[in-house]
């Protein structure tokens, strides 16, 4: 799946704008976690492309400081078995994970949850991080109410109800990303509302600016040994 429309990404020369934005996220990650040679990290939602500098930023990040890496994907990224010797990579469902509880210390997911499908099954997606997980969990997200909709590089209709704004988007011819099964956007309320439905108590939510704008919601989990 593609996080960015394809042709958006090319107009706007968005490259180095998702660069920053993802060194400010991997700065944040490592303020909350410290990650060693010893950690075993699962990787949600690698990416099949390879021309992009940005593509798989957090797995080449973690690489230079662990090498107990699995990479999971419903695209195929088989190739980077190859790129980074000793990674591990799956073509897989971030909600049905193959693997049993407390698997690995660390599993990661950067901007993958808004593109899972419902409510339903973005609680699912994160269920399902926090099974396999045996220390920390993290993922990120874009902020729903930062002014501009990340995909599409459209301003403001976002904040409209979820609805609406799909018809919109369906109207203008994004009809990909007018379906809730391919971006459904989320905000810091209805995230901790999920973590606190599901008993998760142990966690920190918060935001990275972007324009000293709130852009990107992270959530770090800390699971009770």
């Amino acid at each position: 799946m593609k996080n960015v429309n394809e042709a958006t990404y090319t107009m706007f020369h968005l490259s180095k704008f998702i660069m920053k934005g993802r060194e400010r996220l991997y700065k944040c990650f490592l303020e909350h976690i410290d990650i060693t040679e010893q950690v075993t990290l699962l990787d949600i939602g690698a990416t099949s492309d390879r021309k992009n500098a940005d593509s798989n930023f957090f797995i080449k990040k973690f690489f230079t400081r662990c090498k107990n890496i699995t990479a999971l994907s419903n695209e195929n990224a088989q190739w980077l078995e190859e790129e980074f010797p000793g990674l591990t990579f799956l073509l897989g469902d971030g909600r049905n994970l193959p693997f049993g509880d407390n698997s690995f210390d660390l599993v990661f997911s950067n901007a993958v949850i808004e593109h899972v499908g419902s409510l339903e099954q973005q609680e699912r997606f994160l269920l399902e991080s926090y099974r396999v997980a045996k220390k920390y969990v993290f993922l990120t997200t874009p902020n729903r109410w930062y002014p501009i909709e990340f995909h599409t590089i459209i301003p403001f209709i976002h904040y409209l109800p979820k609805a609406w704004h799909r018809k919109i988007l369906s109207f203008i011819g994004y009809s990909f990303f007018s379906k809730e099964e391919n971006l459904n956007l989320l905000d810091k309320r209805t995230l901790t509302m999920l973590l606190e439905k599901n008993g998760i108590t142990s966690y920190s939510v918060g935001t990275i600016p972007f324009f000293c704008l709130p852009s990107n919601i992270y959530v770090c989990i800390k699971k009770e040994e």
